[in-house]
C-alpha cells in the first residue's frame, strides 16, 4: 500500500531522513542542507525530487497519514462485521499501538501545525487527516444508531487527540484503557436504544 512507488531511490531516502529528522527536531530546526547531507543526496538531487522544503514537508505528511491508516486498518479489519462499537474501540488500541511505535515526540500532524503558517500546503494535509478520522467516528457512530453521531464523533476526535497530547508528556497513569472506557461511554451514553 506504498503510494511511493513512484519515487526514486533517492527520493525515498530523503523522505525518510527528511521525515525522521522533521518529527524528532522540528521543521523549522531542519534545514534542507542537513536532510541532503544526512541521505548522502546534493541539495541539487534534493530540489529536483522535491522542488522545494515546503513540497518535501507536504511529502513527509501525507506519508505519515498514509502510515497511520496503513496501521489503523487491520484493527479495524479485524473487528467482526455488525460491530460498530467495538471498531470505535479498536482505533484506540490501534493508537496504543501507534504512541509506542511511532508517536514518541508526540502527534507529526500537530507539532508540525504548530510550526507551519496560515498559509503553507502542508497544513491542508493535516487538516484532513483530522477530517477524516472524525469521519470515520462519525460513520461508525451512524451504525450504532446513536441519537448525536456528529457530536459524539467530535468527542471522540478530541479524546484520541487528547490522548496523543498528554501521552508523550507521561501525564496519564492508567493508559488507553481509561480512555476507552470514556469513549465507550460516549457511544453507548446515547443511543436511540
Amino acid at each position: 500500500m506504498n503510494n511511493n512507488t513512484s519515487l526514486t531511490p533517492a527520493a525515498q531516502k530523503i523522505l525518510d531522513t527528511a521525515s525522521r529528522l522533521f518529527y524528532w527536531r522540528g521543521i523549522h530546526a531542519v534545514g534542507v542542507e542537513s536532510i541532503a547531507s544526512e541521505a548522502g543526496v546534493t541539495k541539487k538531487t534534493l530540489y529536483d525530487r522535491f522542488g522545494s522544503k515546503d513540497q518535501l514537508i507536504v511529502a513527509y505528511l501525507k506519508e505519515r497519514d498514509r502510515k497511520w491508516k496503513e496501521h489503523l486498518i487491520p484493527y479495524l479489519d479485524a473487528v467482526e462485521q455488525g460491530q460498530p462499537i467495538d471498531k470505535i474501540l479498536a482505533v484506540f488500541d490501534a493508537l496504543e499501538s501507534w504512541l509506542h511505535s511511532q508517536n514518541q515526540r508526540g502527534c507529526a500532524f500537530i507539532n508540525a501545525l504548530a510550526e507551519l503558517d496560515e498559509l503553507h500546503p502542508g497544513r491542508a494535509v493535516i487538516i484532513e487527516e483530522k477530517k477524516w478520522l472524525k469521519e470515520l467516528f462519525g460513520d461508525l457512530l451512524e451504525k450504532t444508531d446513536h441519537a448525536e453521531p456528529a457530536a459524539a464523533a467530535e468527542q471522540l476526535l478530541m479524546l484520541h487527540e487528547g490522548l496523543m497530547v498528554t501521552y508523550s508528556m507521561k501525564l496519564f497513569s492508567s493508559g488507553v484503557e481509561s480512555v476507552k472506557e470514556t469513549a465507550a461511554g460516549i457511544v453507548r451514553g446515547r443511543s436511540n436504544s
